[in-house]
């Protein structure tokens, strides 16, 4: 394709001597954090639906598949064509229902085809436990819902929501607990219970957890952005503000 040739040849020329230093000097640890945030940035995009900010952060993770290519093909590992044919393969590979004779009747069947057969690939045959194959770097949340839903997959998980709910009172019983000694590493593992326990609930429920906590972020600092807004009006700070004024703005903005 033109378009991305041109990106190719940009990049090498970038990397290549009287070239960019900086873009030189990289190698994949450098840009680790570069794609983490790249990612990040175009799930905003996508979660404000502004195909403008998707247009231009999609080519943001691209450019970061091309310069992980382009270093890979300077050390003789691999180049951006076998990226693109091994991620060709294994699509054809894991939809049998369409490129095969294997039928599939809903999106569930697809999922259980798609499990079986990544599990057969030789890459994932010599995992041991569940925990295998799910990098430690993910966010805390997304770890979490990754390894239930591999348990849950295996038959492990609870039959319906409200055992997931009871679970989450126990543990909310045991952070009082925990409080009442005032044992901080006992509060820490409560609390982190606790979570797991309420991304246990969203995975039943369907809800991506990360996907959430954004969204209750974002509320959050509107909301309080109004009480700033107020502040500001009245030429006096926040913190100068009783908690009675605060709360009756929070509760308007909500």
């Amino acid at each position: 394709m033109k378009e991305m040739d041109r990106l190719m040849q940009i990049v090498e020329t970038l990397r290549a001597p009287g070239g960019c230093p900086w873009d030189a000097e990289q190698d994949h640890k450098s840009l680790i954090p570069g794609l983490l945030e790249e990612a990040y940035e175009l799930a905003e995009a996508i979660e404000n639906e502004d195909s403008r900010a998707m247009e231009e952060e999609l080519g943001d993770v691209l450019l970061q598949v091309v310069f992980h290519s382009v270093i890979a093909r300077e050390d003789g590992d691999f180049s951006i064509s076998d990226v693109l044919r091994v991620l060709a393969d294994k699509l054809v590979y894991r939809h049998p229902h369409v490129f095969g004779d294997a039928e599939a009747a809903d999106s569930s069947e697809v999922i259980a085809n798609w499990d079986l057969l990544k599990n057969g690939e030789s890459s994932k045959k010599d995992r041991a436990s569940i925990a295998d194959g799910i990098p430690k770097s993910l966010p805390a949340l997304f770890y979490a819902l990754k390894i239930q839903s591999r348990a849950q997959r295996l038959g492990f998980d609870w039959e319906d929501t409200s055992g997931v709910i009871e679970k989450i009172r126990e543990e909310t019983d045991e952070l009082e607990a925990a409080l009442a000694r005032g044992d901080q590493q006992m509060m820490a593992d409560e609390i982190g219970d606790l979570i797991f326990s309420a991304v246990n609930l969203a995975r039943k429920l369907g809800v991506d957890p990360e996907t959430a906590v954004h969204r209750v972020n974002r509320r959050f600092a509107d909301r309080f952005r109004q009480i700033e807004d107020e502040a500001r009006k009245r030429g006096i700070s926040v913190t100068e503000m009783s908690m009675e004024e605060k709360e009756r703005i929070w509760q308007k903005a909500k």
